[in-house]
Parts: C-alpha cells; structure tokens; sequence
C-alpha cells in the first residue's frame, strides 16, 4: 500500500527507537502459526493435525487448568452479590470482603492508589517476609503492576538519562540467552543492551569471570548501572545456586549497579537438589554492605502455578532506592493512574492463599501441588526426550517452564539458512513449523554464543500432546538431517 503523501506519522519519520525494537516471541513465527490455523480452519490441507504454539509460557492456553479458589474469590469480587449466596466457601468470600473492602466505593472498577490497594501491598509484604525466613519487608516498598514487566519497564526507564551530547549512554547488563523483555526495552529507552553469557556447559551457570570480561569491555562505550538476573532462568530453565548469588551480589557491590531480581517463576523449581534463593534474601543475610544495595525484584500472577497470564498481575519491592528518586518513580507510574484492579486482586490471592484449617485449604493445595507436579514431569520428559535424539543437546530443566535444546546444523543446513536470508536456527524454526506445526523460537531471538543455534520450547503442552509434540519434533529432525547431511 502506497504511503499517503498527507499522512504525518510514516515508517521514515516514526520514532527510530521503536523500529529497533525486536520481540521474538511474538515475532514473524509466531504471525505465521496463526496464519496456518486460519487456512487449517478454511479447509487447508496441511501435513499435521493441529498447531502447537509452545512459543510462549501461557499456560491456560495449553489447557492448564485454573486455581479454583483464585477463580471463586475473582467471580465475587466481579458479581458481589454472590456473598450473599452459599455457592462459595467462607475463605473465598472472606478473602473478597478484605479486598472490596480496599477498593473506593467497594468495587473493583473504581481506581486505586498508583503503587496499588494498601491491603494487598500488605500482603505482598507479609508473604515476602514469611518466603524470606522473617526478613523484614515494608509494604511501602511494594509496588503492584499489570504484570511483572511493566514494573520492571517502570524502573528501568528511571536510568535513560539522555545527558549531553558526550555522555556516554546508559547500559544494563542482561544474561544471554535473555528473555526478549529485556532487549526490546533498552531499544526503545535508547539504552545499551550489555551482555553476559551464561555457561551452558555448567547448566546455564553464572560465570563472575564472564561478568567482568563483560562490563570491561561495556565500559568502553557505556555507562553500566544495572544488572538483570533471571532467576529461574527465561529461556534457560537453570536455578541458580546460593555460591552463584552471592558471586553476583558481591560483583554488584563492586561495580556500584542496580540489581533487577526477576523472580518470577519462583514457584517453579523442579530437579532434585534445585532450590529457590530471592535476592533480598541472600543480600540481607550478607549483611553490610551488600544489605544496603539498591534492589528490585519482580513476581507476576501469570507464572508459577497459576499461570493467570491474562490477568495482569505483579508486584515490584524496591529496596534501598533514593527516597528522592523513590518519589520520582511513584510520580511516573502515576501517570498510568493506576495497575488493573483485578490484577492487583489475583495477586493478592497468590501472596494470601488459603491458610491450613481454612476450608478450601485442602483442594488449593491439591491443585497448586498437582500443577507442579505435572511441570516437573514434563520438564524432565522434554530434556530427557530431547537429548535422546541426534544432534540435539538439552540441559536439565531445573526451573521456569521451559527448555532450550542446543542443535547441531550440518553445513549444508546453515548454507541454505544463508541462502534464504536467515539465521541457521531460524531457518530450522520456520521449516519445523511448516512440517510439524510446532511452533517454537530460534535462540537468535533470546541471543547465543556465536556459531551455536538453539530454540526455546515451552514444556506447557498437556503430558499427551507434549509426547505428541516430541515425537513430530524427532520425526522432523531426522528427515532435515538426512536432506542436508
């Protein structure tokens, strides 16, 4: 479509940063698994039966079920007339009651505070405080938002700092492999995207020499003042160890950088000896002057068992910030007026869920327990499935939801990749796609070592379909080998 000549907004004149921007798991693999539904559904013919999008971590839409006492207290908190009735239990509504009770008017479409509801910061606060051993939290601290990305995308723009025409521009360190968050952010902020790898060899540990060599080289061109940890990992699917925490925590300290906690799938730890450390924690138990560091750390509605992504739940505590710059971020986050109401209320019922003695108490923890019972099968099938098949190289899926398989491309592969225009993995990807309908992201979305090629998948699939999903995965795998070997 030719451009309007009386258009003011086009592609040439828009703002640069955002063209910069890449989002890959919602990138052109994805565009085109929808586009295979719809011709499927207009009576295509195609070589598979269905489309598996294991692309992105949404777990109800791969038929995961919802929290049934998340959804009581959720249906009254919308319809409070249902108090009234005796279709739920008394801890749904009296959970209801508390967060009505929050809102302005009693209802759940009239705004909040910006940071968010008090008595469900409150909550965040008590939670974090009880997960952390009875290290203090202030609920003052807490900030709720639509999803721990906008929190995170709150804080980080507080670094921009545009400067002078010979200031150096601001950088932030992120893992690579990373979750596509990160990149796209600093692309839009204008910010420069520093770069750590994680040693996939030692399970996508952090390797403190890799961080130096890193910020060395990034102090060159930047000024470094934060630094992103994933944990557990997106794509990655590592927990990391306290020694590894603490190794970050102390390189932090010495380069004076703002620490992003993403601790969002906190919930989810699944290989024996694999266990779960916040931060704050590990960084309060140091004591000074590691406990006096600036923090942020992250949680979301949308992960762990819940799996609520629709919804729009999260919350950030900020730890140690300038009370100065503290009132500056409350005055940014302000101008959104205020996160969705009832995704601050799903996160209540995440920090606040059924006590022992209470009368859902028991089906709560049937069905959390379940849930996480079913990922950590799934997450040991698809690493160990993967690593079955040749030319595929899968570590252990200790956490997160999900896996990402190194692939070992013959030379005649990566040529055609070249030749079509695209990225050895990439190309891989999209022909996986068109034969399998298994829709899976290139590691060139999230980044990699040079001359290396991975994919992420999402372990999210129902146990049957996931079985299905493996075996389409190794049919595929065996024919590309054979055309291009």
């Amino acid at each position: 479509m030719a451009p309007n000549p009386d258009t003011q907004v086009t592609v040439d004149n828009m703002n640069p940063l955002i063209k910069k921007m890449e989002y890959a798991v919602r990138g052109p693999l994805v565009l085109r698994a929808t586009e295979l539904e719809l011709e499927m559904k207009q009576g295509v013919k195609k070589p598979f039966s269905n489309v598996i999008k294991a692309n992105i971590g949404d777990a109800h839409a791969m038929g995961n079920k919802p929290i049934t006492f998340i959804r009581q207290v959720m249906a009254i908190i919308t319809h409070p007339p249902l108090l009234e009735t005796d279709v739920f239990p008394e801890d749904a509504k009296s959970r209801a009651r508390d967060i009505l009770a929050g809102c302005r008017g009693g209802s759940v479409g009239s705004y909040s505070d910006s940071p968010g509801i008090e008595i469900i910061r409150r909550h965040v606060s008590n939670y974090i405080k009880e997960r952390d051993g009875g290290i203090e939290s202030d609920w003052r601290n807490i900030m709720l938002c639509a999803g721990a990305s906008e929190g995170i995308r709150g804080i980080m723009k507080l670094m921009t700092n545009p400067g002078g025409e010979n200031t150096k521009r601001p950088g932030v360190m992120i893992p690579i492999p990373q979750y596509p968050l990160y990149s796209a952010s600093l692309a839009e902020y204008n910010m420069e995207q520093v770069g750590y790898y994680l040693d996939e060899a030692r399970n996508w540990a952090l390797d403190p020499k890799e961080l130096e060599r890193s910020i060395k080289e990034a102090k060159k061109t930047c000024d470094v003042r934060a630094i992103v940890i994933i944990n557990p990992g997106n794509p990655t699917g590592q927990v990391l160890t306290r020694p590894n925490i603490e190794a970050v925590i102390k390189f932090a300290n010495k380069e004076n950088l703002f620490v992003f906690a993403d601790e969002v799938y906190q919930h989810n730890v699944y290989a024996e000896g694999s266990k779960f450390h916040s931060f704050k924690k590990v960084m309060m138990e140091m004591g000074a002057p590691y406990s006096e560091m600036e923090v942020a750390s992250f949680m979301s509605c949308s992960k762990g068992y819940m799996g609520e992504c629709g919804i729009r739940g999260g919350y950030a505590e900020v730890v140690n910030m300038d009370t100065g710059v503290m009132a500056m971020l409350q005055k940014s986050i302000s101008a959104k007026l205020c996160p969705t109401v009832l995704g601050q209320a799903c996160m209540d019922l995440v920090v606040n869920p059924p006590r022992p003695g209470e009368p859902s108490y028991e089906s709560w923890l049937a069905q959390k327990d379940g849930t996480l019972a079913s990922l950590a099968r799934r997450a040991k099938l698809v690493a160990e499935t993967l690593n079955t098949i040749e030319g595929f190289t899968c570590n252990v899926v200790q956490g997160a939801m999900y896996a990402f398989p190194k692939i070992h491309l013959p030379p005649k592969a990566i040529a055609a990749a070249q030749e079509a225009g695209q990225a050895g993995d990439v190309f891989y990807a999209f022909n996986l796609l068109e034969s399998t309908g298994i829709c899976v992201i290139p590691g060139s979305g999230f980044g990699q070592l040079p001359g290396t090629y991975h994919f992420r998948t999402t372990i999210l699939p129902q146990e049957a379909m996931i079985v299905d999903m493996l075996g389409r995965i190794r049919e595929f795998h065996m024919k590309f080998l054979k055309e291009y070997s």
